[in-house]
């Protein structure tokens, strides 16, 4: 190809001739030696533990999921005793719930810092997360879902001459 600077502006009507070759014999192609594309990442088969971490306001929590009767053990706790909040219950189980495998794995977590809600979101990502590493398959219906995003809200700080991020002193006007 020539370079556009050979051109002038006046000359060049920004088209290019191009020669196709067309090979009838099939020259340079095998019959039957054809290989299909392989995936970028295969799905894991289960021969170890999954692992994640998830994020949320405070909140780390890191997964490792295994193949199981769905039992959740968070800090060496159950799930009912580290989460009493039947609300939060529902949030962790949700993913699992959406793509049909509540009973397939058990699930192993650390959970650090933050609060019972940031650690329950928290936990809810690694394990969605989790299950993109199992079954790729899933990634549609727990993106939809929403439960592949990184919820990014944090606390916001406090600023000097405010009583706390955004409240005012009251204003006087004399």
């Amino acid at each position: 190809m020539t370079a556009p600077e050979e051109f002038a502006a006046e000359e060049f009507d920004g088209t290019e001739e191009v020669v196709v070759e067309i090979v009838e014999d099939g020259e340079g192609y095998a019959e039957g030696e054809y290989v299909e594309e392989e995936l970028a990442f295969e799905p894991l088969g289960l021969d170890r533990p999954v692992q994640t971490v998830g994020r949320r306001k405070e909140a780390v929590v890191r997964v490792r999921m295994v193949p199981g009767s769905g039992n959740f053990e968070l800090n060496g706790r159950t799930i009912e005793d580290y989460f009493p909040n039947k609300v939060h219950q529902q949030l962790v189980k949700s993913p699992l719930v959406l793509v049909e495998r509540v009973e397939n794995f058990d699930i192993y977590a650390r959970l650090v810092g933050g609060g019972p809600s940031g650690q329950a979101g928290a936990l809810r990502l690694a394990i969605a997360r989790a299950l993109i590493v199992v079954t790729p398959d899933d990634r549609p219906a727990l993106k939809r879902a929403g439960f592949l995003t990184r919820d990014p809200r944090a606390t916001e700080r406090k600023k000097y001459g405010l009583k706390k991020a955004r409240k005012a002193p009251q204003y006087s006007k004399r």
